[in-house]
């Protein structure tokens, strides 16, 4: 009998996965263990081996899609079975969500029926007055309904989120309804206001309305339809009308400071009007009026000097967020919004330090980085401190007496944060071995998932980049994660005396509802005694 393979929750925090590869096509035999694709989580990309043995009939997922957890991943069953009933099952929500959205689709043929609206009415919509704006209030009306509307009007002044704007009409005829009062607020796109011949009843335009929808006379259709063609070469020109050029008050003061002639200006906003970004980004044209030609040849008593006008072309582009991605800015975001944190600095001297590493260093087959050395220093002061090693709960705080420290590693697509497993058991070499492998698999993404949980501490270290000092977000649950900066070479007073001293400032950022100020305090003040004095962790 065919069975169902769903895509599998991989890790603690995967909520959909991207099938990297499959390793196996429809028709091909599979046997118990045989790995099926690699699917990418949030934190790795893991072979996903199959559970059954069979014939793989179908595969529903293809390669680089993403897919929630539990999703139909594949079929497995035997050659040439009919596998239909089981798709149909698959597709059963649909079909039965299908039936019971019936009602409302006959419903929605109504309002789309309403919604043709008759000749000369108009729907204005609330504008996009700036490139960041989503909603828009009024902030006066100019226009109350009943009065004569003429292109070109003032309707109403406009609040976005950066200035108060003049919103002009560009139709003419009556204002039969306001769709936002005065003083309120409503989204981009939506009904502000509608206009058209005196007496029309617009009740069910208004009613109706759909945000992006566009609701367009049936009598102007074939008038729209047979325009002609020379339209575009006009477009220059496109915006002045009946010698009246529309143009947004901000974009003429910025025209009139720059010396711009507005009719050479082609406008990219609503019906052709004439925007900032559009005057901003105009190049004067490189043909000069006969006139003007012929009075270049006269001598002129000294040039004009002309206003720079800059030039040029904007350009982004847009990259899909990996599994990963999306995990770190949904969990940090919910760390840094849900934790009250707060930062304690310290300045170690790392000159003791920096000898007893050369020294341990000079052992055959032995490299310890200062990083390891933090790390130990971190676990030793932790089992001193209990109360840094610490998970918030609503009705309890956790204490940990086992000391789990999670060593964070960029990687390609962010960051991932492997955990070294009872740190304050193992020896300056074996710390040192165990990180260098765990951010090797990590840069490989081949760690497995159990090898990123458990963590009750973190360390984040941008020393190697030459960041002297930081601030990181806790990783949760812990209460706390420790930012590492650089090592740097700098004159400091050492028994009266100025003396060139290497330092090395760490700063704890620590969640206030486990840990308290002095808390945080003290064991930062046990940490920097284990590295400046780093034979005291062998006591």
């Amino acid at each position: 009998m065919a069975k169902i393979i769903t895509m599998p929750r991989l890790s603690d925090t995967m909520t959909e996965g991207v099938v990297a590869t499959w390793l196996k096509k429809v028709g091909d035999t599979v046997k118990e263990g045989d790995i099926l694709a690699e699917i990418e989580t949030d934190k790795a990309t893991m072979e996903f081996e199959s559970f059954d043995s069979g014939t793989l009939l179908h595969i529903g997922i293809q390669e680089g899609e993403s897919a929630p957890v539990d999703s139909l991943l594949a079929i497995i069953g035997k050659e040439g079975e009919d596998i239909s009933g089981l798709l149909a099952g698959g597709s059963a929500v649909a079909s039965s969500n299908s039936s019971a959205s019936e009602a409302p689709k006959t419903e929605e043929a109504q309002p789309k029926a309403a919604a043709e609206i008759p000749a000369g009415v108009k729907i204005v919509t609330m504008p996009r007055l700036s490139d960041t704006m989503t909603d828009g209030t009024v902030a006066s009306w100019l226009k109350k309904i009943g009065d004569s509307v003429k292109e070109g009007d003032i309707l109403a002044e406009i609040e976005t989120d950066k200035a108060t704007m003049e919103f002009e009409s560009f139709n003419s005829g009556t204002l039969l309804y306001i769709g936002v009062q005065e003083g309120q607020s409503a989204p981009v796109d939506s009904i502000l206001a509608i206009i058209g011949p005196a007496g029309t009843d617009v009740s069910g335009i208004a009613e109706n309305f759909t945000k992006g929808v566009e609701t367009t006379p049936k009598t102007e259709s074939k008038t729209e339809d047979t325009k002609p063609a020379t339209e575009t070469v006009t477009e220059v020109i496109a915006t002045e009308t009946n010698g009246r050029i529309f143009a947004s008050p901000l974009a003429r003061q910025i025209a009139k400071e720059k010396g711009i002639n507005l009719a050479q200006v082609k406008g990219s906003g609503e019906n052709g009007r004439i925007v900032k970004s559009d005057v901003e980004n105009f190049t004067p044209s490189a043909v000069t009026p006969q006139k003007a030609v012929q009075q270049e040849s006269v001598a002129q008593p000294a040039p004009v000097v002309q206003p720079f006008v800059p030039a040029g072309e904007s350009y982004s582009e847009e990259v899909k967020n990996s599994q990963m991605r999306k995990t770190i800015a949904r969990r940090l975001s919910e760390s840094k919004f849900t934790a009250p944190h707060y930062y304690l600095t310290i300045e170690v001297a790392m000159d003791e330090a920096m000898k007893s590493r050369a020294i341990i260093n000079t052992v055959p087959d032995t490299k310890v980085s200062f990083n390891d050395m933090v790390v130990k220093a971190c676990a030793m002061a932790l089992k001193k401190h209990t109360q840094v090693n610490t998970q918030w709960k609503e009705d309890v705080t956790v204490i940990n007496h086992h000391v789990n420290i999670g060593v964070a590693v960029a990687v390609e697509d962010g960051l991932v944060v492997p955990v070294l497993k009872f740190t304050d058991q193992m020896s300056l070499t074996q710390i040192g071995a165990a990180v260098k492998d765990l951010a090797g698999r990590a840069k490989n993404k081949k760690l497995q998932p159990s090898e990123m949980e458990g963590s009750t501490f973190t360390v984040s270290n941008l020393g190697m980049f030459g960041i002297t000092e930081f601030t990181s977000i806790i990783n949760q649950p812990n209460s706390a994660i420790l930012s590492v900066g650089a090592i740097i070479e700098k004159p400091v007073v050492r028994n009266g005396q100025i003396v060139v001293g290497n330092t090395m400032k760490v700063t704890l950022a620590c969640d206030h509802r486990t840990v308290d100020g002095a808390t945080g305090a003290q064991f930062l003040q046990t940490l920097r005694t284990y590295l400046e004095n780093p034979v005291t962790m062998l006591a």
